[in-house]
C-alpha cells in the first residue's frame, strides 16, 4: 500500500478542534436563552455546519497521524468519530428544512432530542453493518474451533457478537416504551443514554481499529531497512516454527531479498522471542535454525531470546539494534492482525519499526483480530477514560437540559 509514513515531525494536534467546541456552545447557548424561532432553526443548522467542520478536521487529523505516526491510538479516535460527527451533521442538515414553520419550544426540544438521541441513532443506523460483522465472527470462530479444537481464547469473536447485537436489542427494546411520573421518566432516559454512550464509545474505537489494523496490515515498507524485527510466537514440541511463526519468517525473507536484489543492501534479521516453559529452545533460536536452512549467514542474524511478550520483544530489540547502528532504519516482520498493536509497542519504546504482515489463515484472522483489539483497549487507559467519561457527562447533560424544556 502507498502510504507516506515518518515523512512528518511535528504531531497533529486538535486545540482548534476545542476551540471551535467552545465557542460554538457558547453560540448555542446564547440562540437558546434568546433566540426566536427563526434563531432556534439558524441554530439547527450551525450544528450541521459545525459537526461537519469537526468531520472535515478529525478526517484531516488521520491522514497527518499516518504520516507522522500510523501506529498511535489517535489513529483509531480520529477515524472512529469522524464517521459518528459525520452522521450528526446529516442529520441535522434535513433537521433544519424540516422545523419550518414548527413553534419556538418545539424547535428547541427537536434540537435537543436530536443531540441526545445521536448515539442510540447512530447504534441503529449502523446494525446493518454490526450484524453482517457479527455473523461473520460467529462463521469464522466456528471454523476456527473445527481447525483449531475448543480453548476459551477462540471464543472470543462469538462473545464479541454477542456484546455487539446484544446491546443493541437491549437498548431498543428498554428505550421502546417507558412511563411514569416526569423524573421517572427522566431517570430511565439518562440510564439509556448512559448506555448507549458507553456503546457508542466502544462502536467508534472497534471502527477506527479495524481501519487502522487493515491500513498497518496492507503496508509495505520502503526497501531501505537495516534491521528487520522478526516477532517470535510458539513453536512446535521438535523445535520447529508453527505455520504462523513460518509465515513471519517468510514475510521477512522475502522482503529482505526484494530489497537485496533493488539495492544491493541486506538487512539484518533481529529474531526476537524468548523460551517458554513448554518449549524446547528459544523462539529466536528456532528461527535461526529455520533461516539458516534458507541460506541466512550466521553475520545476516542477531538472537535477542530474551522476551516474553510483544512489549518485551520491541524493548530488547531496540537494545541490539543501538549496539551496532543507533540510525539503522527497521521493519517489523509478524502476523497480519498483529501488525498494528507490534507498531504501536514499537513506539512506546521509541522504535520507529515500520510493520509488515504475513497472511494467516481466514478463520484464524477475525478472532485473532478481536484478541488484538481486546488487548489495544486495556492500553492508553487515562486517554480512553477522558474520552469516555466526556461522552457519558455529555449525554447526561443534555437528559437534564431536555427535561428543562418540558
Amino acid at each position: 500500500m502507498n502510504l507516506k509514513l515518518d515523512t512528518l515531525n511535528k504531531k497533529p494536534k486538535l486545540y482548534h478542534v476545542a476551540a471551535l467546541s467552545a465557542g460554538m456552545l457558547l453560540v448555542m447557548l446564547l440562540l437558546f436563552c434568546l433566540g426566536g424561532e427563526q434563531e432556534m432553526r439558524l441554530s439547527c443548522l450551525l450544528l450541521s455546519l459545525f459537526f461537519m467542520l469537526v468531520t472535515v478536521l478529525l478526517i484531516r487529523a488521520f491522514f497527518l497521524q499516518i504520516r507522522y505516526n500510523l501506529y498511535s491510538y489517535n489513529t483509531i479516535i480520529y477515524f472512529g468519530f469522524a464517521l459518528f460527527t459525520l452522521f450528526i451533521s446529516l442529520t441535522y442538515l434535513p433537521l433544519y428544512f424540516y422545523l419550518a414553520g414548527v413553534p419556538q419550544d418545539s424547535v428547541r426540544s427537536n434540537i435537543l432530542s436530536g443531540l441526545l438521541g445521536s448515539a442510540k441513532t447512530y447504534m441503529f443506523v449502523t446494525f446493518p453493518f454490526l450484524l453482517i460483522f457479527s455473523v461473520a465472527l460467529v462463521v469464522s470462530n466456528v471454523s476456527l474451533i473445527r481447525h483449531e479444537g475448543f480453548r476459551v481464547v477462540n471464543l472470543l469473536g462469538i462473545v464479541l457478537a454477542v456484546l455487539l447485537i446484544g446491546g443493541e436489542v437491549v437498548i431498543y427494546t428498554w428505550d421502546f416504551y417507558v412511563s411514569g411520573s416526569q423524573t421517572e421518566v427522566m431517570i430511565h432516559d439518562m440510564l439509556t443514554n448512559f448506555v448507549a454512550a458507553v456503546y457508542l464509545y466502544f462502536e467508534c474505537m472497534l471502527l477506527g481499529t479495524m481501519v487502522a489494523a487493515a491500513l498497518a496490515a496492507r503496508y509495505e515498507p520502503a526497501k531501505d531497512k537495516d534491521f528487520i524485527i522478526i516477532l517470535g510466537c510458539g513453536i512446535r514440541k521438535d523445535g520447529t516454527p508453527t505455520p504462523l511463526l513460518r509465515g513471519r519468517l517468510d514475510r521477512a525473507l522475502d522482503f529482505a531479498r526484494a530489497q537485496t536484489e533493488q539495492t544491493g543492501k541486506a538487512p539484518i534479521f533481529v529474531l526476537s522471542g524468548g523460551r517458554g516453559p513448554d518449549e524446547c529452545i528459544s523462539e529466536a533460536e528456532c528461527m535461526r535454525r529455520y533461516l539458516a536452512q534458507q541460506g541466512v549467514s550466521q553475520a545476516q542474524m542477531v538472537l535477542e531470546d530474551q522476551s516474553t511478550d510483544t512489549a518485551e520483544n520491541m524493548a530488547f530489540s531496540k537494545e541490539k539494534i543501538l549496539s551496532l547502528n543507533p540510525d539503522g532504519k527497521v521493519a517489523c516482520s509478524t502476523t497480519n492482525y498483529h501488525v498494528f498493536r507490534a507498531g504501536l509497542l514499537a513506539r512506546r519504546v521509541k522504535l520507529r519499526a515500520q510493520g509488515m504482515g504475513a497472511r494467516s489463515k481466514w478463520y484464524f484472522w477475525p478472532n485473532a483480530s478481536v484478541r488484538e483489539f481486546v488487548g489495544l483497549l486495556t492500553q492508553h487507559r487515562v486517554k480512553q477514560a477522558l474520552i469516555l467519561a466526556g461522552l457519558i457527562v455529555s449525554y447526561v447533560a443534555l437528559t437534564v437540559l431536555l427535561y428543562q424544556f418540558y
